[in-house]
């Protein structure tokens, strides 16, 4: 970890005590960016000695797409993202961090759906049984809209 990184909370304490919010970003604060999606994802396929063919065939998403989403050609839906932490089998905490470089709004636990995929990924669900519980609960799908009655 960079040493000369500030703390999501040293850069709020920093931005609350600033009296002039143009320094502040010129400062202490002017390397703030979030990776970008398919460079943070390319980065978790070399974390876990994992190759995109085989995150994008666990994610349920059309191989030229996943391509095209790890080369930084497409961006993402929300949901689009919530299947790639299923192909990356990822944790709560690392969905949640992957839909914040995605720029996305985190799952939250009062939206019914949300919850249903929290539970999912805490247990360690595949996409595919992930699909069969929203299913189930008369959900809507991972990138699919809601069931055909």
């Amino acid at each position: 970890m960079d040493q000369n990184r500030l703390s999501t909370e040293e850069l709020l304490v920093l931005l609350f005590k600033t009296s002039s919010l143009p320094l502040l970003l010129e400062g202490k604060m002017s390397d703030i960016t979030l990776p970008t999606f398919h460079e943070y994802i390319s980065s978790l396929c070399i974390a876990q000695n994992e190759i995109p063919e085989h995150v994008i065939r666990r994610s349920g998403l059309e191989k030229s797409f996943g391509h095209q989403l790890f080369s930084g050609r497409r961006t993402p839906s929300r949901d689009t993202v919530l299947q790639l932490a299923f192909g990356f089998s990822l944790s709560v905490t690392d969905t949640q961090e992957l839909l914040k470089i995605a720029r996305k709004s985190p799952l939250y636990p009062r939206v019914k759906r949300d919850t249903a995929i929290i539970y999912c990924l805490y247990h360690g669900k595949s996409f595919v049984d992930t699909q069969i519980i929203l299913h189930d609960l008369d959900l809507p799908i991972l990138g699919g809209g809601r069931k055909n009655d």
